[in-house]
C-alpha cells in the first residue's frame, strides 16, 4: 500500500496534519511487523522455560500493544526467579511476575497457573504491557487500576471463566475507591478481584471510546497532564462514571445472585422438582394402565373368539351326531 501526502500545496495546518497522520501510520506499520528485543536471563534449571520465552511470537505481542496505542519497550529484560531465591520471597506467594520501570521483569515460574496468571505466554505478554505503559508515560505515575487493567485487556482477552468470577464479584456493587482498596490488600482473593474489575473497566474504555485509548492517555500523562485530567481529557468523563458504566451491566445480573443462591430458591427449587417428578410418575401410571387396558381389552377378545369357535365346533358335532342317527 503506498500512501501519498503532497504536503507542499496544503496550508499550514492541514499540512501539519498531514504529516502526523503519516508518521503514525508508519510508526503503526513499523510496531505490527518488528520482533522487538527481549533478553531473558534465568538460572541453569530454569533454562528450558527461558528457551520457550525466547520462542514466543514476539509480532503477535506487538500488534496488540499497537491496536491499544502502545509501542513495544526498547530493550525488556526478563529475569526467571527460583522459590528459593531472596527476591521470591519477598515477594506475595501469589504475584507471579513483577514489572519495574520501562525495562526489567521477574518472573516466578513456580507460581504459574492461578487466576489470573493463567499460562507463561500471558504472564511475559502482561508484564511487558506494564513496561510499554510506563515507557509510553514517560515514567510518571498511572493508577494501579488502569496499568493491570490495560495489562489483562491486552494480554488475551476475556473468557467464560472471567465474566463468570466478574459477575460474582459485583455483587458487593463495588466503587473505584473499592478497588484501590482491593489492590492494597494482602490476600489473593482481593487481589483477583481487583484485576477483574480493572480489566472489566478498560475494556469497556476501550470498546467505548477507541481501542488506542490507553496509548493517548499515557501520552498526555507523558506531557505533564494529571492522569485524571489526562482520561478526561480522552473520554470526556471521569475514571469513575466509567467504572459505574462498565460494571452497571454485572451488577444488574448480579443482584440476582442472592435470590437464586438463597435457601428460599433452593427449596422452591426442591418442591418444583418433586412436582415435576410426580407429574412424570402419573404419566408413567397412566402409560401403565393403557397397556394393562389394552391388554384386558386383547384377552377379552380372544376369550370371546375361542368360545365362538368351540361353540361352532360343539354345534357340528351335535349335526354329525344327528346325521349318524338318520342313517341308523
Amino acid at each position: 500500500m503506498q500512501l501519498r501526502c503532497d504536503v507542499s500545496s496544503l496550508r499550514p495546518g492541514a499540512r501539519a496534519f498531514c504529516l502526523t497522520l503519516l508518521l503514525a501510520v508508519l510508526t503503526v506499520g513499523g510496531i505490527s511487523a518488528q520482533d522487538f528485543p527481549l533478553t531473558v536471563d534465568a538460572p541453569a534449571s530454569l533454562e528450558p522455560v527461558a528457551a520457550r520465552i525466547r520462542g514466543f511470537e514476539r509480532a503477535r505481542l506487538a500488534d496488540a500493544l499497537a491496536r491499544a496505542g502502545l509501542a513495544p519497550p526498547a530493550d525488556a529484560r526478563i529475569t526467571l526467579v527460583r522459590e528459593d531465591d531472596p527476591r521470591a520471597r519477598a515477594a506475595p506467594p501469589w504475584v507471579a511476575a513483577q514489572a519495574f520501570g520501562s525495562r526489567e521483569i521477574l518472573i516466578f515460574p513456580a507460581r504459574i497457573g492461578s487466576y489470573p496468571h493463567d499460562s507463561l505466554e500471558t504472564v511475559v505478554w502482561h508484564e511487558v504491557v506494564h513496561l510499554a505503559l510506563s515507557t509510553h508515560a514517560s515514567g510518571r505515575p498511572l493508577p494501579r487500576w488502569f496499568h493491570e487493567g490495560v495489562a489483562m485487556s491486552v494480554e488475551s482477552g476475556w473468557g467464560l471463566d472471567s465474566q463468570v468470577r466478574l459477575l460474582v464479584a459485583a455483587i458487593g456493587d463495588p466503587s473505584l475507591a473499592d478497588l484501590h482498596q482491593l489492590f492494597s490488600s494482602d490476600t489473593q482473593p482481593d487481589n483477583a478481584t481487583a484485576y477483574l474489575l480493572a480489566a472489566a473497566l478498560v475494556s469497556d474504555v476501550r470498546r467505548t471510546h477507541g481501542a488506542a485509548t490507553p496509548g493517548a492517555v499515557a501520552a498526555r500523562v507523558a506531557h505533564g497532564t494529571p492522569f485524571r485530567e489526562a482520561f478526561a481529557a480522552e473520554t470526556g468523563e471521569v475514571p469513575e462514571t466509567s467504572a459505574d458504566r462498565a460494571w452497571a451491566g454485572y451488577r444488574r445480573w448480579a443482584s440476582w445472585l442472592p435470590v437464586l443462591t438463597g435457601g428460599g430458591f433452593i427449596w422452591l427449587a426442591i418442591l418444583l422438582l418433586a412436582v415435576v417428578a410426580f407429574a412424570a410418575s402419573l404419566r408413567r401410571r397412566a402409560r401403565q394402565r393403557r397397556r394393562w387396558e389394552a391388554e384386558e381389552a386383547r384377552e377379552a377378545t380372544e376369550e370371546r373368539q375361542r368360545q365362538m369357535r368351540r361353540a361352532e365346533l360343539g354345534a357340528i358335532e351335535e349335526e354329525l351326531e344327528q346325521l349318524k342317527g338318520d342313517d341308523d
